[in-house]
C-alpha cells in the first residue's frame, strides 16, 4: 500500500499541504524551545559584578533558616539583619572596614533606576574617574555613565547635588556616589561590609554568629538580586514550556481534523479500492503510510527551520530583557531529536481516528452520489466529547469543592481550556446544525435564494463545517479563556482594593526608601486628619511541620487601621490587633481566633502571637497584618487619611501634599494601583495566541481550498441552473462567514463555560466581580478568520469557474 500511498499523495498534494506547513511548524517551535531550554541549562556561573575586586564580604543574616523532619526549610528575609556592632570592632582590627548602602535615588534628568552608594565602596568593582574628582562634600556626587558632566547641578529626590565626577557606565546599574558619610545619612542601616583581611582571619572572627563570609565568585550574592538570572530563565522556559504544551496540542488538533476531513472526502475514492479487493486493514495502513510519509518529511524540513529560528528567538528574548543579555543558543543535538519523533508521533497519533474510519467504509461508497452527511457523529466521537465534557465538569467542581484558588493560578487557567476545547470539538457535529439554522434564520428569511443555500449547504455538510470551524473554535476559545482570565483576575483585585479602601485619601512617598520620621510627623499633624501609617512586611510560619511559608504582611496600628480600611473579616476584629496578635486569612493552616501561632517575623525573630481576627482568602493578595512592633526594620511606605468629622477635603488635600509625599483620593489610588499583567506572562500570552492564530490560518486555508475543489461541480451546476458567477462567489464567500460564525460561538462558549468556573472560585473567596471577557481582541480574531476563510475559498472557486460550467460539471473528481 505504499506506493498507493505516495502516489496519492503526489496525485492530491493540496489535501495534505495543511498538515505538512502545521506539523513543520510545530517541530521548528519544539525545536527551539528544546535548544532554548538546553541553552539555559547549560548557564555559565555568574561573576560578581559591585564586589567583583573585594577581598572579603561579610553579609548580616538575610536567610530564614527552620530545621525540619525533611531537612532545612530556608527562605530569604524581608528585613535582612545589620552585622552586629561587636563584629564590626572585631573586624576593624584584621583591616580596613568598609560598610556598604545602596538606595534608590531620583533625578529628573537621569536615567530611572540610579542607585546610590557611598564613594568608598566604588573601588570594589572597580570603578576610576574618568572626569573630575571624588566628591568631598554632602552635596558633591560622582556618577557612572554620560548623562551629567562635572560641574552640572542635578535635582534629586535627596536634594539639589553637584556633579564633581563621572566614572565609566556598567551594565549592571546606573551608580551615584556620595562621601560616605553623607550616604550613612541617607541610608542609616548597612547589611554588609568589606573587609580588607585575610578570609580566614573573617571566618575566625565571626565564627559561631549567624553571617556570610564571601570570597571567590560566592562575592556575587552580595549584588543586588544575585538571582535575577535564574529567575529570569526560570520564567522564560515556564514561557516556553507553555508555548510548547499548546503547540502539540493544535498540531494534533490541526492534523487530525484535517485528516478526518480528508478520509470524509475520499470516501468514493476508499469504497473503489474495497470494490477491486483491499481489505480493511490495508486501508488503514495506507492512510498511516501516508501520515508517515508527510510526518517524516514536515518533521525534517521543521528541524531545519527551528536551527534557523532558534538564534532569532534568542535575540528576541534578551532584546525584551526576557533572559539575560549573555543568553545565546548553544549546539546541542538532543532537541532536533526530540522534536523531530515528537513531529512524526504526531502525525500517526493525528491520523488514528481517520484510518480507522478510512478501514470502515463499504464498496457501495464507490456509488455514492449524494454529498449529505447522515452519519457525521461516530460512536468514538460520543464516548470521548462526552467522556472530556465529563472530566471537565467533574475537575470544576472538584476544585470549587476543595480548593477554590487553585483555578486562578495560570497554569490552571492556561491548561483547563484545551479539555472543553477537544470535548467540545468532537462534540460539534450535533451543535452544526442547530446553530447554522439558528445563525442562519434572518439570511434565510431575505429576498432571493441566497440566504436559504447558505443554510442548507452548512447545515448539510455537517462534516465540512465542523472540520472548519475547528481552528477557529481553538483560536477564539484560547484567546477569551487565557485573555478573558487575566482580565478578569486583574478586576477581582482591583475590586478588592476598591472595596478595602475606606480613606479619603492615599499618601505614598516621592523615593522607594519609605517616608522619614519627620514626614511622618508632619502628615499626622494635619488638622481634620485621621492618618494611619503602615509599613511593608512579611512573616513566615511552619506548616504542617515542613512546609515554611512566606506571607507578605502590612504594620500598622490598630485604632488608625480600623478607621482607614475595611478589612474583608471571616472572623474577629480590628480593634483586638496588639504587640501579641496578629491577624491572619482562612488560608493558613491555623486561622481560629484565639489559637497561638508560632511565627518568624521580617528579620527572622521567633514569636508566638494570637489571632485577633481572620480575613476571606480572596485572589491571595490579603496576607496579614501585624502592629510596628512586630516589624522590626519595616519603614513606613503609605500613609491611609479618613477625614475627621466636619473636615474640608480640599485643606486637608492641600495640607497632605505640603507635609510630602504623593497625595491620591480614592479613585485615582484604585486606578494607580490597578493591577497589570506581568511582561512575561504577557509575552507567553502573545507567543501562545500568535500560535494559535498561525495554525488557525495554515487550517482554514487548506481545508477551504480542499472544501472549495471538492463542490467545483456543485457550484457548476448552480451556474448551469442560472447562477451568475458573481452571485455563485457570494453565495461561496456566504457560507465560509456563516462557517466561521460557528466556530467564533462555539469558541465563545468554551470561553464563557472557563470564565464562569473562574467567576465560581472568586464567590467561593468572597471576591464578587464582574467577568471581563477581550470582546475588541475576540472580534479581531474573528475578522482574522473571517478575512481568511473568505479568501481561500472564494479564490480556488473564481479560478475554476474561468472553465466553462459544462466543462466543470462533467470533470472527474
Amino acid at each position: 500500500m505504499l506506493s498507493v500511498a505516495l502516489r496519492t499523495l503526489r496525485t492530491r498534494w493540496v489535501t495534505f499541504v495543511g498538515s505538512f506547513v502545521a506539523l513543520s511548524l510545530g517541530v521548528a517551535l519544539l525545536a527551539v524551545m528544546g535548544l532554548a531550554l538546553a541553552s539555559s541549562l547549560d548557564a555559565p556561573e555568574r561573576q560578581p559584578e559591585r564586589f567583583a575586586a573585594a577581598p572579603v564580604v561579610v553579609q548580616g543574616q538575610d536567610t530564614l533558616s527552620v530545621p525540619t523532619p525533611i531537612g532545612d526549610r530556608t527562605q530569604k528575609l524581608a528585613h535582612p539583619r545589620a552585622v552586629p556592632e561587636e563584629t564590626v570592632a572585631k573586624l576593624r582590627r584584621l583591616g580596613t572596614v568598609v560598610a556598604d548602602r545602596s538606595f534608590a535615588v531620583r533625578a529628573a534628568t537621569g536615567p530611572g533606576d540610579l542607585v546610590g552608594h557611598p564613594w568608598s565602596t566604588a573601588a570594589f568593582a572597580p570603578y576610576e574617574i574618568e572626569a573630575g574628582r571624588a566628591p568631598r562634600a554632602a552635596d558633591e556626587v560622582v556618577v557612572s555613565g554620560d548623562w551629567a558632566r562635572p560641574g552640572e547641578r542635578v535635582t534629586t529626590d535627596r536634594g539639589t547635588v553637584t556633579v564633581v565626577g563621572t566614572v565609566a557606565s556598567r551594565d549592571f546599574e546606573e551608580a551615584v556616589f556620595y562621601t560616605d558619610a553623607r550616604a550613612a545619612e541617607l541610608s542609616p542601616k548597612s547589611t554588609q561590609l568589606v573587609v580588607e583581611a585575610d578570609a580566614a582571619e573573617v571566618r575566625e572572627a565571626v565564627g559561631g554568629l549567624d553571617l556570610q563570609v564571601l570570597t571567590g565568585t560566592d562575592r556575587r550574592l552580595a549584588d543586588a538580586d544575585p538571582d535575577r538570572d535564574s529567575e529570569a530563565l526560570t520564567a522564560m522556559n515556564a514561557m516556553f514550556g507553555t508555548a510548547g504544551g499548546v503547540t502539540a496540542f493544535v498540531s494534533v488538533f490541526v492534523v487530525a481534523s484535517t485528516f478526518a476531513f480528508a478520509v470524509a472526502q475520499r470516501r468514493r475514492e476508499f469504497g473503489l479500492l474495497r470494490t477491486a479487493g483491499a481489505t480493511p486493514g490495508q486501508i488503514r495502513r495506507m492512510v498511516f503510510a501516508e501520515a508517515l510519509v508527510v510526518g517524516v518529511l514536515a518533521s525534517a524540513a521543521g528541524c531545519a527551520l527551528g536551527a534557523y529560528g532558534a538564534p532569532k528567538l534568542a535575540a528576541w528574548v534578551v532584546d525584551g530583557d526576557l533572559a539575560p543579555s549573555w543568553f545565546t543558543i548553544g549546539d546541542f543535538t538532543w532537541p532536533y531529536h526530540m522534536a523531530f519523533w515528537t513531529g512524526l508521533l504526531v502525525a500517526l497519533f493525528g491520523v488514528i481516528a481517520a484510518s480507522w474510519r478510512a478501514g470502515r467504509t463499504g464498496p457501495t461508497q464507490a456509488l455514492r452520489e449524494a454529498s449529505v452527511d447522515t452519519k457525521a457523529m461516530t460512536w468514538g466521537r460520543w464516548v470521548f466529547g462526552a467522556g472530556l465534557l465529563v472530566t471537565a465538569a467533574v475537575t470544576l467542581g472538584l476544585a470549587l469543592f476543595s480548593d477554590p484558588g487553585e483555578l486562578l493560578h495560570r497554569k490552571t487557567y492556561v491548561s483547563r481550556p484545551m479539555l472543553l476545547i477537544t470535548a467540545i470539538a468532537l462534540l460539534a457535529p450535533i451543535l452544526v446544525r442547530p446553530l447554522t439554522r439558528l445563525i442562519a434564520w434572518l439570511p434565510a428569511q431575505l429576498p432571493g435564494a441566497g440566504g436559504m443555500l447558505v443554510r442548507e449547504n452548512a447545515a448539510a455538510g455537517i462534516r465540512r463545517t465542523a472540520a472548519i470551524a475547528a481552528p477557529v473554535l481553538v483560536t477564539v476559545a484560547l484567546a477569551g479563556s487565557l485573555l478573558g482570565a487575566t482580565a478578569t483576575l486583574n478586576e477581582a483585585k482591583a475590586t478588592e482594593t476598591r472595596e478595602q479602601t475606606a480613606a479619603s485619601f492615599v499618601v505614598t512617598p516621592a523615593g522607594d526608601a519609605g517616608f522619614d520620621a519627620a514626614t511622618v510627623k508632619k502628615l499626622k499633624a494635619v488638622k481634620g486628619a485621621v492618618v494611619s501609617t503602615t509599613s511593608s512586611s512579611a512573616v513566615y510560619v511552619l506548616e504542617e511541620g515542613v512546609a515554611l511559608i512566606k506571607s507578605e504582611a502590612r504594620a500598622a496600628e490598630a485604632g488608625p487601621l480600623a478607621k482607614t480600611v475595611h478589612l474583608p473579616l471571616a472572623a474577629g476584629k480590628v480593634s483586638d490587633l496588639d504587640d501579641d496578635s496578629i491577624i491572619v486569612n482562612e488560608e493558613w493552616e491555623k486561622h481560629t481566633v484565639g489559637q497561638s501561632v508560632d511565627v518568624w517575623l521580617g528579620d527572622g525573630t521567633k514569636k508566638s502571637l494570637r489571632i485577633a481576627a481572620v480575613m476571606t482568602t480572596g485572589t491571595g493578595n490579603n496576607g496579614a497584618y501585624v502592629t510596628p512592633a512586630n516589624a522590626p526594620g519595616a519603614s513606613v511606605d503609605r500613609v491611609d487619611v479618613a477625614l475627621a468629622d466636619g473636615a474640608d477635603p480640599a485643606a486637608v488635600a492641600a495640607a497632605l501634599t505640603t507635609a510630602g509625599g504623593h497625595v491620591f483620593t480614592k479613585a485615582q489610588w484604585v486606578q494607580a494601583s490597578y493591577p497589570e499583567t506581568n511582561r512575561t506572562t504577557r509575552y507567553g500570552f502573545i507567543l501562545v495566541l500568535g500560535i494559535a492564530l498561525l495554525y488557525t490560518g495554515i487550517s482554514l486555508a487548506n481545508t477551504m481550498v480542499m472544501a472549495t475543489s471538492d463542490r467545483v461541480r456543485d457550484l457548476a451546476v448552480l451556474r448551469l441552473a442560472g447562477a451568475t458567477q458573481w452571485q455563485v462567489l457570494r453565495l461561496v464567500a456566504g457560507e465560509a462567514l456563516m462557517v466561521v460564525a460557528v466556530g467564533g460561538v462555539l469558541g465563545l462558549l468554551v470561553a464563557g463555560l472557563n470564565l464562569a468556573g473562574m467567576w465560581s472560585a472568586l464567590g467561593l473567596l468572597s471576591v464578587w466581580s464582574p467577568v471581563e471577557m477581550p470582546w475588541a481582541e475576540l472580534g479581531a480574531t474573528v475578522g482574522a478568520c473571517a478575512v481568511l476563510a473568505v479568501v481561500f475559498s472564494v479564490a480556488p472557486a473564481g479560478l475554476a469557474m474561468r472553465r466553462r460550467a459544462v466543462e466543470l460539471a462533467g470533470m472527474r473528481e
